[in-house]
């Protein structure tokens, strides 16, 4: 894709200037790099002298030599060659054999341009440049998201390259209100960023908004889709994500669907989706290719983990340390034999277990694939069977870490995930200090945080803080497909109705 839109070198023009100094305008700034080619040229019998500037690492030598050089090298003259204009418009309309040019009298234009991998053409005597589009990027090809794995859906992952993903999301919406905003993030690296939304249905104000907080970044490289999340979330200390990051193109198209809106960023495989809800990152797109009664049962199954991994550990902590009346006397007896020689307070013991629990889950993400599914597998049952003979854990205790780290896993969203866990630490604290009422004195807190808390001027708690019928029938219980006929009305969209 080329482009125009560029100030960084400022905006010079060589209406007086000659082909040498064009040239030299550009050269001076990138012609110290070796894959830089500055090829000079003579246009057929036209006489006319030319040159073309392009990075051979970059743009295509193919589309060059056969689109470019090879019809521009053997033009034949013609009586009005000596009028600029009209040679111009017989070089743009009839001999260069390319879908996409444009003409920019701009020197940054033309060297952003270049190092995106287009070709720069200059021609004696005529006052623009002449972007041609023969960029050509290496990059792996589409494949299954890692990390959003569906038993039933789509098997098409975002790539790398930003416009095979427009095409992943094309592919999918034929609507003409379909709409993209490009911008270029990073003052060195300029990176290009889509804001994508469907014109029919998104709220004005808040593509408004989404658009007003990318102008406001201000930065060197935006390496990856992190960095402008970072820098347009609403709240920086919550611990909760207040965007969502995703691989699948379903999972976009979906969200655009319902009035939402996503960024595209050039170099990064995961695409943001904005506003969301705490909800929302507890949803599949499995939920909503499966029938509504298998979904329903999977929704609360899920929701119901979700509460196992937050809490599990603290009530353990709170009812051993604090509350061991609450517990049936045969259960009681059975955990104080089991923790019969264990030298330390439950605390500690739940502590040493969940940070060991944490050691193996991040091992086994940095190592190898082979390697780290083993370590994971065996270093979990070594090192808790070893913890259980020693004396330093109990076995019960292994028991509930177990199921804690096996409920964490149901989450669909990676960021979700760690934020539960984060909290998992937090609740853990509090049970030691207070008991059950340190885990209800952090709950309330949790709550307040959360009915505050915003994304995009929507509330984060979603449909358990507004009252709207509709929206709660594709809530923690699925309602048939053909009963959800509106989109959800906290989103506000232009069009509400989702099917007749």
């Amino acid at each position: 894709m080329i482009t125009n839109k560029v100030e960084r070198w400022g905006t010079e023009l060589m209406e007086s200037e000659s082909l040498s100094n064009s040239v030299q305008s550009i050269m001076d700034v990138i012609g110290h790099n070796h894959d830089v080619v500055l090829r000079e040229i003579i246009l057929g019998s036209t006489g006319r002298k030319a040159a073309i500037i392009y990075v051979t690492t970059i743009g295509s030598s193919e589309v060059i030599n056969k689109s470019v050089l090879q019809p521009l090298m053997q033009m034949v003259a013609a009586s009005d060659d000596s009028l600029s204009d009209q040679f111009k418009k017989r070089v743009l309309g009839t001999t260069i054999v390319l879908s996409e040019l444009i003409e920019t009298d701009s020197v940054a234009a033309c060297i952003r341009n270049i190092l995106s991998g287009n070709t720069v053409l200059i021609i004696d005597q005529i006052s623009s440049y002449i972007i041609l589009s023969t960029a050509h990027q290496e990059g792996r090809s589409i494949q299954e998201p890692k990390s959003e794995s569906v038993v039933r859906g789509s098997r098409e992952g975002f790539v790398e390259n930003v416009s095979t993903n427009i095409s992943l999301i094309r592919q999918r919406i034929k609507d003409p209100s379909f709409t993209m905003l490009q911008y270029h993030v990073g003052k060195r690296t300029e990176r290009e960023l889509i804001i994508a939304f469907i014109k029919d249905i998104a709220n004005n104000q808040m593509v408004e908004e989404v658009c007003r907080r990318i102008e406001t970044i201000d930065i060197d490289d935006a390496a990856e889709s992190g960095f402008i999340e970072q820098f347009i979330e609403d709240n920086t200390f919550s611990p909760f994500p207040q965007i969502m990051n995703t691989e699948r193109p379903d999972r976009v198209v979906a969200a655009l669907m319902d009035g939402k809106v996503a960024i595209l960023l050039d170099g990064t495989p995961f695409v943001l989706i904005v506003p969301v809800t705490l909800p929302m990152m507890l949803y599949s797109p499995e939920d909503s290719n499966e029938r509504w009664i298998y979904s329903s049962i999977i929704r609360i199954m899920r929701y119901i983990l979700v509460v196992v991994s937050l809490y599990l550990p603290s009530l353990y902590i709170a009812f051993i340390s604090f509350h061991q009346g609450l517990i049936p006397t045969k259960l009681a007896i059975s955990i104080t034999s089991s923790r019969e020689g264990v030298p330390f307070p439950t605390y500690v013991e739940a502590m040493m277990m969940e940070i060991t629990i944490e050691i193996l889950r991040e091992a086994a993400i940095r190592l190898p694939k082979p390697i780290g599914q083993a370590i994971g597998m065996v270093g979990g049952l070594v090192i808790g069977q070893s913890a259980v003979q020693a004396g330093i854990v109990s076995p019960i205790m292994v028991i509930v870490v177990a199921v804690t780290a096996i409920a964490s896993y149901t989450i669909p969203i990676y960021s979700a995930g760690i934020a539960m866990r984060l909290l998992r630490f937090f609740m853990m604290l509090a049970a030691a200090l207070l008991g059950l009422y340190g885990i209800i004195m952090v709950t309330l807190l949790l709550l307040s945080h959360m009915m505050k808390l915003k994304s995009f001027g929507t509330n984060y708690a979603g449909v358990y803080v507004h009252y709207h019928p509709s929206d709660w029938k594709d809530s923690i219980i699925k309602y048939p497909l053909k009963w959800i006929k509106e989109r959800p009305k906290l989103l506000d969209p232009k069009d509400k109705k989702r099917a007749k």
